[in-house]
């Protein structure tokens, strides 16, 4: 059982980490974007490139950072039945989405996904436009990596579940993961 906590917490730092790196994409288009502006208002030119990769970095920023929202339980979710739930009862309603919701679509973004992906490395597809930026199929590479990322939290967010509806009864507040 540590060594499953063990994997666990590993797992979370990993993610917690990407999203903490993907998080200074904000930094890079509020500046690119700026810049943009500052170019066609003030000086009349444009950059294809810069606009595109305002694209690349929105596209990673949430498809990276994703894994790390849903392991600080900052995600959006309906307060239906969990608002007033006790922690065995918030357990079971993580665990029904996990098994029944995440991980399903996760497989699903997968099946769809890596055709998609594979089919933009073995042209190496790039940009439609001249001057555009070269390497759209690792923009595409970056949705496996956000499923892969995902689903990793998700079986966290479940292996965390069970422990609190299976294992002991925890004190109020108390996470069966949480580094102590």
């Amino acid at each position: 059982m540590s060594r499953l906590i063990a994997i666990c917490r590993g797992i979370e730092r990993v993610n917690r980490a990407v999203g903490q790196a993907a998080a200074w994409l904000g930094l890079f288009m509020v500046l690119v974007q700026f810049a943009l502006v500052l170019m066609r208002y003030v000086f009349g030119a444009g950059s294809l490139f810069m606009q595109e990769s305002l694209i690349y970095a929105h596209a990673m920023l949430f498809m990276m950072a994703a894994a790390w929202t849903l392991a600080d339980d900052r995600h959006v979710r309906v307060d239906i039945f969990y608002a007033k739930a006790t922690p065995r009862g918030k357990a079971a309603v993580d665990l029904f989405g996990v098994v029944f919701f995440l991980l399903p679509m996760c497989l699903l973004l997968w099946w769809v996904g890596y055709p998609y992906v594979a089919r933009s490395w073995a042209v190496l597809e790039g940009s439609r436009e001249t001057s555009g930026i070269p390497a759209i199929f690792l923009l595409k590479t970056i949705i496996l990596l956000f499923v892969i990322t995902l689903a990793l939290q998700g079986l966290v967010l479940g292996v965390r579940a069970a422990l609190a509806i299976f294992g002991p009864a925890p004190p109020p507040n108390d996470d069966p993961l949480a580094t102590g």
